[in-house]
């Protein structure tokens, strides 16, 4: 494969479609964020709370959680998607400020925050121990003290024994018809990292529009993240399962 884009130019082309992978995107921003509030209530109570989304994207996670009361900054590396989460948040009546910012480096005042959310598989995109080390610290600083980080990410340890080398097909309707979003995997000789081609098909006349967006990734097993979380200074580091919290990949939460 060329040089692989980075996970900014993957996200600011991937803006305009994002909701498209979902087959009803406001769904699923409902149901992400009951699985998200539930257990930002189990640790911390009701709130509302303060919540940095760190990774927000086009608001996927951040909208939903706003439209529960929540105190939501949305902050993430693409502009072009930060811009959209705005005004989508502001379609559906909720307010959503936002910031294009790097999670490595978070341009907040120390303790700004109860929850830090960072969702969606986003810190696989740091593909050095360093940087990780540098995303969880920052979190760290900009919690209060008992605050609670949030973190989701794909199943790696099964995934990194398996390799596969495509994600499953997922479809959503539009006015013009269909579209198929997919992905194939490119896995090094190391099985911890893997490019990426992200693959949507768009109805065009008779045929298909074929547009296609790449970057890396990291898998990052469970007990990676625990080892990094603990050595940023967190604790109380608890994996919570898909059928146990309604949220679609595993989650990490840990507290100062």
């Amino acid at each position: 494969m060329s040089e692989t884009p980075s996970a900014r130019d993957f996200y600011d082309r991937l803006a305009p479609d994002y909701h498209l992978i979902f087959p009803d995107w406001d769904a699923s921003m409902a149901r992400q964020a009951a699985a998200l509030d539930g257990l930002v209530q189990e640790r911390l109570g009701r709130g509302p709370h303060r919540i940095l989304d760190c990774a927000c994207g086009i608001g996927t996670q951040a909208i939903g959680l706003a439209l529960m009361g929540h105190h939501v900054f949305g902050t993430d590396l693409s502009p072009v998607a930060v811009s959209r989460a705005v005004a989508e948040a502001a379609a559906r009546g909720a307010t959503l400020p936002t910031a294009a910012a790097d999670m490595r480096a978070l341009p907040f005042h120390p303790a700004a925050f109860d929850v830090v959310l960072c969702a969606d598989n986003a810190l696989s995109h740091l593909l050095t121990d360093a940087d990780l080390d540098t995303a969880l610290a920052g979190i760290r600083r900009v919690l209060r003290d008992d605050g609670l980080v949030v973190i989701t990410v794909r199943d790696y340890d099964g995934l990194r024994r398996s390799r596969p080398a495509s994600t499953p097909p997922q479809v959503s309707g539009t006015a013009d018809g269909r579209v198929v979003t997919f992905q194939l995997w490119h896995w090094q000789d190391d099985g911890e990292r893997y490019e990426l081609e992200h693959f949507q098909l768009h109805p065009a006349g008779t045929g298909w529009e074929v547009r296609v967006r790449r970057t890396a990734s990291r898998a990052l097993t469970r007990g990676r993240l625990t080892e990094a979380a603990t050595a940023a200074g967190f604790t109380d580091v608890t994996w919570h399962e898909p059928p146990g919290t309604g949220y679609y990949q595993p989650v990490l939460t840990a507290k100062i």
